[in-house]
């Protein structure tokens, strides 16, 4: 098939979408498939099959473009358009897809309202523009034939196919070589941005001095992690994806006190390198991490996440075995097959769904 992929996040930035985009496309085309990105451009050179958009500079969140416009002329024909965001480029692919009367999925990664107080630095203000954008969201999801979700964490009103993106097991792994063979170290990876609230580990590391903590990651709150961070924590740079095999194999366990966080790609990874995860329990962790591969604090409890981490120093968890549903081949499985339906339920013209996911009867209708 040729499947044209709209999403507004891909590189130069860093995130769990440009990833798991990027990770799709390779096993995809593995397949036998042809996969085309539609995408903010910025500054990053397009590769075969990827097509920028027109974008301007985001003063709200920096380091994500605001896309303007680009003819749908412009792009290639495609047997079936996946969107991977409500923004323009979401909008884009949508609009192609009504024009040329195509099979269209959306897959839902981010709860932007999350985001909005970010922003807007009254919260009731925040709030209020959350009020109106998810209806709107939701309006635009039922406009789809099949919304994915990683887990039930979706919070929205249309029906959906729980789709975890998957993590690439045969690329993560435990590694021979460790960075740190002499010392217990706490990690963390991600953005540093306000939603993962990465500031937590700060306060568990004044309160472990006996451990080292490296945070990897960039993003809008690493000047200030920086300024407040105590002696004993590191903060470096994204690592180049190569690289991160090592880094969870190399840590004792891995701690995030993200509330924001739709499947939690970083956990899952360190787990498949045989790294514990200490996690807030708080979706998805609170379905994703149990006892077989971590333990669960609740949020703002300075003793409870002590003791998770401790927990996960102390433990002997097979950890990899307990994230093998998680594996992207799974996925790849399962999302071929949706496009194989949703192509074929098109072309009959009629809104019968495959009983077997679920799907509802407003998923279909355009």
């Amino acid at each position: 098939m040729k499947i044209g992929f709209f999403t507004d996040s891909y590189f130069p930035e860093i995130d769990g979408v440009t990833y798991t985009i990027k990770l799709w496309r390779e096993e995809l085309e593995a397949k036998g498939h042809e996969v085309h990105v539609v995408y903010p451009d910025g500054d990053y050179e397009p590769g075969e099959r990827e097509h920028p958009v027109r974008s301007l500079p985001n003063p709200f969140y920096a380091g994500y473009r605001i896309p303007t416009f680009r003819r749908p002329s412009t792009l290639p024909d495609f047997d079936v358009v996946h969107c991977h965001g409500p923004a323009p480029v979401g909008l884009l692919g949508r609009y192609y897809a009504w024009k040329h009367d195509l099979p269209t999925i959306y897959t839902h990664h981010t709860p932007l309202e999350e985001y909005f107080h970010q922003n807007v630095k009254s919260r009731r203000i925040a709030a209020a523009l959350g009020a109106v954008y998810v209806p709107c969201e939701n309006a635009f999801l039922r406009s789809f034939d099949v919304v994915t979700a990683s887990t039930g964490r979706i919070d929205r009103n249309v029906e959906h196919v729980q789709l975890p993106v998957g993590i690439d097991t045969a690329f993560f792994g435990p590694t021979e070589e460790e960075w740190y063979p002499d010392r217990t170290v706490i990690g963390y990876s991600g953005r540093l941005s306000m939603e993962k609230n990465v500031s937590e580990i700060l306060r568990l590391a004044e309160a472990l001095p006996e451990y080292d903590f490296v945070i990897v990651g960039e993003g809008p709150y690493r000047d200030s992690l920086e300024r407040n961070a105590p002696e004993n924590v590191e903060l470096r740079d994204f690592l180049p994806r190569e690289e991160l095999p090592v880094f969870y194999s190399s840590i004792d366990a891995f701690v995030t006190a993200s509330t924001a966080d739709t499947l939690g790609l970083s956990t899952l990874e360190a787990n498949a390198c045989g790294t514990p995860i200490a996690a807030s329990d708080v979706p998805p962790f609170d379905r994703t991490i149990g006892p077989e591969n971590g333990e669960r604090f609740e949020y703002g409890d300075l003793d409870a996440m002590v003791e998770a981490v401790e927990s996960c120093l102390r433990g002997d968890r097979d950890t990899r075995a307990a994230i093998d549903r998680y594996d992207v081949r799974l996925t790849l499985e399962n999302l071929e097959h949706l496009y194989e339906s949703v192509s074929e339920s098109v072309d009959e013209l009629t809104s019968d769904v495959d009983s077997e996911y679920g799907w509802g009867a407003s998923d279909t209708e355009d």
